[in-house]
């Protein structure tokens, strides 16, 4: 039987614990895959969106967030595309304050061993190791 998709409302319903049938039911369903008692797939956006979310809508501080959901994409039954560049993405994300696309841009950058980047963003400037050019 082939593995589930885990959505982005899953863990947000886990993580707010705000929705009195939904919060329960997705912290069980994440219970299980902690457990390894059955493995997910999921997408980089899912994460983005689960961030953007937390921040926008919950205004929840880049901290909290990243020591929210770092833990959870890194449960061994969570497959993710790109799940070895979210913990520096996420450090990068709150310890120099970049936007999370950016951080995970820089910590994609640097895992393929790009130094260099082609953009207008100035806060690639606080990114050690990556050196920013305009066209």
């Amino acid at each position: 039987m082939p593995e589930p998709f885990l959505d982005t409302n899953i863990l947000l319903r886990h993580l707010l614990g705000d929705h009195p049938e939904q919060s329960p039911r997705a912290t069980a369903f994440l219970d299980r895959i902690e457990r390894r008692e059955i493995r997910v797939h999921t997408a980089d956006t899912v994460v983005f969106e689960t961030v953007f979310t937390l921040q926008r809508f919950y205004r929840r501080p880049r901290d909290a967030i990243r020591d929210a959901v770092l833990p959870i994409l890194e449960l061994p039954s969570i497959i993710l595309p790109g799940k070895r560049h979210f913990r520096e993405a996420f450090d990068l994300y709150v310890d120099l304050n970049l936007p999370f696309a950016d951080a995970y841009h820089a910590a994609l950058m640097k895992s393929l061993k790009l130094d260099e980047i082609v953009t207008f963003d100035q806060e690639f400037d606080r990114v050690s190791g990556i050196r920013r050019v305009e066209p």
